[in-house]
């Protein structure tokens, strides 16, 4: 995998820099940015979402520099090392804390026979339609589409929409790191998603209760309600 540049939805929101997961046969980070920066039009404010990758003050003043040849400006890093986000902060950047990483799941692992996992963001225009339980590990954006027999559950913002417990089951779910749809649905209910800011620290779920669509906050955990 490779650095993704991934363009602002609209003004003002920053546009982002999605950093692939660290390991032995990664690229330099200079190398990657610059594949992924050549040819780039866009300027404007920019997000870093920097996953695992431990970077220190060094790194990331070149990394402004590297930018800042392509008009943009890193305004903040979101991302799992806490010396990362310490080194982000020391040169003023906005610091977030991202979510950790996604559980290993396989198909001789997980304990639903009917779970289908897709690995990756759903974009606009893609409808993954399953008769279990589906798995998303990324975001599902705008646009996109995820339809379940079972459960919806989405590693990652949900933004596009979801119906769960599509060939009627009262009791499936819509779980997500970041709970933001255009349109819920679960069995024959629809709602429309939250509008306000998530709770810190909690994955959302939605859930039927006496014949409506509720929002709570939900702790991560596998297999999903076990507990």
């Amino acid at each position: 995998m490779a650095a993704e540049f991934v363009p602002a939805a609209r003004r003002p929101l920053p546009h982002q820099l999605l950093l692939p997961e660290p390991g032995p046969g990664s690229d330099p980070l200079p190398e990657q940015l610059k594949r992924c920066l050549d040819g780039l039009s866009s300027g404007g404010a920019l997000l870093l979402q920097s996953g695992d990758w431990l970077l220190t003050v060094t790194d990331l003043r070149a990394l402004e520099r590297q930018l800042a040849a392509h008009q943009l400006q890193l305004i903040g890093v979101a991302g799992r090392q806490s010396l990362t986000l310490a080194a982000a902060a020391a040169i003023g950047l906005a610091t977030e804390l991202q979510p950790p990483s996604p559980p290993e799941v396989s198909a001789d692992s997980h304990p639903d026979p009917d779970l289908v996992i897709q690995r990756g963001t759903l974009r606009s225009g893609d409808h993954l339609q399953v008769e279990g339980t589906a798995l998303v590990l990324g975001d599902v954006n705008p646009g996109a589409r995820v339809s379940a027999g079972g459960h919806v559950l989405v590693w990652g913002r949900l933004r596009g929409v979801a119906h769960a417990g599509c060939h009627g089951d009262s009791e499936a779910r819509i779980v997500a790191l970041q709970l933001r749809p255009l349109q819920l649905r679960i069995a024959e209910v629809i709602a429309r998603g939250p509008e306000g800011s998530p709770p810190q620290g909690f994955c959302e779920q939605a859930r039927l209760v006496d014949g409506v669509i509720q929002i709570d906050p939900a702790e991560p955990c596998w297999p999903p309600f076990s507990g």
